[in-house]
């Protein structure tokens, strides 16, 4: 297969797979979109949404969110790992929020990631998810199997973003994003296939030979 006949072999196959694609992260409007979006930094959706809602019943929104003290918020979310850092950054993106957009989350990427602990691929999920904006954001998922179909060089991030957005059209960016994290997730792990394992693997690479596993070392003692 060439690329282009990659690029739609993929785009049909997992619109197959996932013809409907929940947001994984549990929220109620764009502020708790961005809370749990931050959250997600180095862990899973699944841990995330089993935090936020005893966070959310504290504060589900910039202003409570603020009065709250950093501590508190930390103590909350201290199960996801690198709680200080989040505790930090939600409280004070919730602050910003009061003071520079009338409480408000923005829609635009440019204030978006002018607030603490926001990144472009934040950002990116909050424009897509949350307002229905052109983006594509790239996770660690993403970035892997765009490398691994030929899709991208894979030498960044930016870079993976920039491949795949020039390869598949606007209106499937959003579809997109989340059908490659759900089938990276399932069915093309990092471990559970070598590049020769998985469906779109072996179809995009029918050449392609598995990578052999080490061989294990002999134990107990002499015979």
């Amino acid at each position: 297969m060439n690329q282009r006949q990659r690029v739609e072999f993929i785009q049909r196959r997992l619109q197959e797979l996932y013809p409907q694609t929940p947001i994984p992260l549990r929220h109620q409007d764009p502020y708790t979109l961005l809370i749990a979006v931050v959250l997600s930094a180095q862990t899973t959706d699944k841990k995330v949404n089993q935090v936020t809602p005893a966070l959310f019943a504290l504060a589900d929104n910039p202003a409570d969110m603020a009065a709250l003290p950093v501590e508190q918020i930390q103590a909350v979310i201290r199960p996801l790992g690198l709680a200080p850092q989040k505790a930090r950054a939600i409280s004070a993106l919730s602050q910003q929020l009061i003071e520079r957009f009338d409480g408000q989350v923005p829609d635009n990427f440019e204030d978006l990631e002018s607030l603490s602990g926001v990144g472009h691929k934040t950002a990116s999920v909050v424009m897509v998810q949350a307002f229905g904006q052109p983006a594509f954001p790239v996770d660690t998922h993403i970035h892997r199997l765009a490398r691994r179909w030929g899709l991208s060089s894979g030498r960044n991030v930016q870079q993976t973003e920039r491949d795949l957005k020039r390869l598949f059209p606007v209106g499937a960016w959003a579809r997109l994003h989340l059908q490659i994290i759900f089938y990276g997730r399932e069915h093309c792990t990092a471990r559970g296939c070598d590049g020769a394992t998985c469906e779109i693997c072996r179809t995009c690479y029918p050449r392609r030979r598995p990578i052999p596993k080490p061989k294990r070392k002999p134990t107990g003692g002499r015979p």
